[in-house]
């Protein structure tokens, strides 16, 4: 029997796809061993959303051929999409297979065999085709993400993504209601709706939106919660909260994409909102979800971001009041527009201000932790840990809290009502079971 190994880079799609394609491999007679193994074949997803993911890709892949000589090393995924040239000048890549082609991977290992053709990549921004893979099962127990969507034709300055993924195509909603429908029957509580900008889910079908994708899944019989992928601000209007806070299965964790809280950054990002309309989305979010936890990203050391500009965003931060922010130091990025803008911001400053950002998001993040202490939260208990010699089943609240419940029952992949305790290091809550 050939042996496999795979190795995800990247994002919550990316993911996914990686466990399509090790579903078809076992189905095809494939075993699948850890990446640290040796195997026959070693494929590697990767990413391509900055020059270090790019540095990233290629190590696992040198790594993978180390391991074996004799084995078939894959590159697929952004990284392969969007280099395809330099990736064929790579000893140490046997085959490389581009976004949209992922479906194809046991036909394109054993043309391999035959032929030893290097090269499946398509030309991604002229397709409409949505690549149809699914899961039969999860390597997660309790939680199952969804891909939904695929491509952008946002074209943000500093992003390389939409030359990688191509444009907007949609996932027909049949195909995800039964894959969530089968996903349910084998127990999964929980599905995560993902795509690559999935508010853009539906307008490349007939009256079919994200929307109404989510009130179709939310009548699936078992599921338990939904949980939506990152959210572009002008998605959030009055018609589409109100409808998804009447759904009892949302989970009131929102990350709603900021980048930036300054205007001037945001129009050289090529961002379709400004500050104060961000705001109103967070203040709508808030008027029908009781204290929803809502994350986001913000860049800092965009090419031209004054000092001035930096304070608006940390103003703004600190106005906006979010669970998490995630911190990214703006890397130039080749092929972009971002990568040619005069005032390239220095390394120090990018790391003083990220600094500065992480702090407050890590003081943040402790208050929204902390307000949920004495509250009843709803629990989705997904594994048995150890913690301090003490014995916990550790699951995550709608909001995602991480919380830890004390049980002489096996409580695994059950939904749990309990009370918040008190906040232990790393932003764990504690929680009691209701009586």
């Amino acid at each position: 029997m050939k042996k496999a190994a795979l190795h995800n880079l990247g994002c919550k799609v990316n993911a996914y796809e990686t466990e399509a394609m090790q579903q078809m491999l076992e189905q095809n007679g494939y075993e699948i061993v850890d990446f640290t193994e040796i195997a026959d074949v070693y494929i590697i997803n990767t990413c391509t959303v900055t020059n270090i993911a790019d540095r990233k890709s290629r190590q696992m892949l040198h790594r993978a051929k180390k391991m074996n000589q004799d084995a078939i090393v894959v590159a697929t995924g952004c990284y392969a999409q969007a280099s395809k040239e330099q990736i064929e000048l790579d000893d140490c890549v046997d085959i490389i297979v581009g976004n949209n082609k992922k479906k194809d991977i046991v036909a394109i290992l054993e043309e391999y065999k035959n032929s030893f053709n290097l090269s499946h990549v398509i030309d991604i921004n002229h397709t409409n085709e949505y690549e149809e893979l699914e899961l039969a099962s999860s390597l997660e127990h309790t939680r199952a993400i969804i891909k939904v969507q695929d491509g952008c034709n946002q074209f943000c300055s500093y992003c390389i993504i939409p030359f990688a993924r191509g444009r907007v195509r949609s996932r027909k909603s049949e195909s995800v209601i039964s894959e969530i429908t089968r996903l349910a029957d084998k127990g999964f509580k929980e599905v995560v709706l993902t795509g690559i900008h999935l508010s853009s889910y539906g307008v490349d079908l007939e009256n079919e939106t994200l929307l109404s994708l989510i009130v179709a899944v939310s009548k699936i019989e078992g599921i338990k919660r939904i949980r939506l992928g990152s959210l572009e601000p002008r998605i959030v209007t009055e018609e589409f909260t109100k409808t998804i806070a009447g759904i009892n299965k949302m989970c009131p964790h929102f990350h709603l994409s900021l980048q930036s809280g300054c205007n001037e950054t945001l129009k050289r990002m090529n961002r379709r909102y400004s500050a104060e309309e961000y705001y109103e989305k967070c203040c709508l979010l808030r008027k029908y979800f009781h204290h929803p936890a809502i994350t986001t990203d913000v860049i800092v050391g965009f090419p031209g971001e004054t000092e001035e500009e930096f304070l608006k965003t940390k103003e703004f931060i600190s106005k906006a009041g979010f669970y998490e922010i995630h911190v990214f130091k703006y890397s130039k990025r080749q092929g972009t527009k971002a990568a040619e803008m005069e005032n390239q911001v220095s390394e120090q400053i990018k790391n003083k201000r990220s600094q500065e950002l992480l702090d407050i998001t890590a003081k943040q993040s402790e208050e929204y932790v902390n307000s949920q202490i004495g509250k009843e939260l709803e629990v989705l208990v997904e594994e048995k840990v150890n913690i301090d010699k003490m014995q916990y089943y550790v699951g995550h609240s709608k909001e995602y809290i991480k919380t830890l419940i004390s049980s002489e029952k096996d409580i695994k992949n059950q939904v749990i009502q309990c009370i918040g305790k008190n906040l232990i290091e790393n932003n764990l809550i504690v929680a009691k079971m209701k009586e």
